[in-house]
């Protein structure tokens, strides 16, 4: 009885509307965001200089990926209704930053932990083998950013004494939106309207689901030497190359993990911050 319960409650789910189904997803870490130690901290300003270097690097990374992916697959049924670079693509805002905090030869001093460049190959992977789970990545880090941006940027301006033009936050700035709240409402009619069948929806649930829970759990990002790589990585990327070809032992690692690492899941907590300080998670 309790199997045929599950498979109705199962069912059900996958009858709902694919925001929906997001929300379903992320309605626990919404109140479990409130309460990291990241989020307290961050509200409080309490976030250094370094931290937040870190952070906008490994975002650059993520980023560049994600977006690499999403042009591929810009195309693609299972995505394009929700294709707005001019709107939420961040790679160029996260350069200008880049260059402020770094210089103009950032790209060779940025470091790329290891947890982020699990979680670059992991988007490359998904974007190559499973295009419609991009929905999830895309969903997850867009629409926070776009949600709570401006109160971070307020937050992180004052924290590091940044200059008040902007210099730096790049990254919180969405100029290709006039108004948050209409465009959430536009993307996720769009994102309603993505074709895909329960088996897709029910994958695209359980990809979200999985990339919330890297993020229950937060503390700040540490950079132990061994896990830092600058010039080796940074070139891969400075022309937006992907990585090489994976192997089928590498495919069966992307299949069964997500990266879990306190940087990671510092970085995902970014996301679910940004919205929960503006309108909370309900709003997308």
């Amino acid at each position: 009885r309790n199997m045929e319960t599950s498979q109705t409650h199962s069912s059900e789910s996958m009858s709902k509307d694919l925001s929906e189904l997001m929300k379903e997803a992320t309605k626990e870490v919404h109140e479990q965001a409130e309460n990291t130690p990241f989020m307290r901290n961050f509200q409080k300003g309490q976030v250094s200089l370094q931290e937040f270097k870190l952070v906008t690097a490994s975002l650059y990374f993520i980023y560049s990926a994600l977006e690499e992916e999403i042009e591929r697959n810009k195309d693609n049924p299972v995505y394009a209704p929700v294709y707005f670079p001019a709107e939420l693509h961040r790679k160029a805002a996260l350069e200008e930053d880049l260059e402020y905090f770094y210089g103009s030869n950032w790209r060779e001093k940025i470091p790329c932990p290891e947890a982020t460049q699990k979680y670059v190959e992991r988007l490359h992977y998904v974007g190559k083998n499973h295009p419609e789970l991009l929905v999830a990545h895309a969903y997850t880090r867009y629409l926070g950013d776009l949600s709570g941006g401006q109160v971070l940027k307020k937050i992180a301006q004052k924290a590091l004494q940044l200059p008040s033009t902007g210099e730096g936050l790049a990254f919180f700035t969405f100029d290709g939106v006039s108004n948050a709240t209409k465009f959430k409402q536009l993307y996720r009619s769009r994102m309603n309207a993505l074709e895909m069948n329960p088996a897709t929806k029910k994958r695209v649930f359980e990809a979200l689901q999985e990339l919330v829970s890297t993020g229950q759990e937060n503390s700040h990002p540490v950079q132990p030497k061994a896990e830092l790589r600058t010039r080796s990585v940074n070139k891969s990327y400075e022309h937006g190359s992907a990585p090489g070809k994976e192997n089928e032992r590498t495919n069966r690692r992307h299949r069964d993990m997500m990266p879990t690492t306190p940087l990671v899941r510092w970085i995902l907590a970014l996301s679910f911050l940004a919205t929960t300080v503006a309108v909370g998670l309900f709003a997308l």
